[in-house]
């Protein structure tokens, strides 16, 4: 079964793991980036903070995940 993941600065993402998200903390772009590249392959959305998009650039776009930024 395909999985939610929230990655961004853990006081923006932690209260999704209430609602059954995988919740992963990353509070720099350099975490953020090995935080992306190492999501489980079940991950199919992702949920990025404002933050956690901009560190992520293009990487972000396109792949075999669905990515959506959350608002600022």
């Amino acid at each position: 079964m395909a999985r939610v993941a929230v990655l961004g600065a853990e006081v923006a993402i932690q209260g999704y793991a209430l609602a059954g998200a995988v919740v992963v903390p990353a509070e720099d772009d350099a975490a953020v980036r090995a935080a992306w590249h190492d999501l489980d392959r079940d991950v199919a959305v992702v949920i990025l903070t404002p933050a956690a998009a901009r560190a992520l650039g293009a990487a972000a776009v396109g792949g075999r995940r669905l990515t959506v930024v959350m608002p600022s």
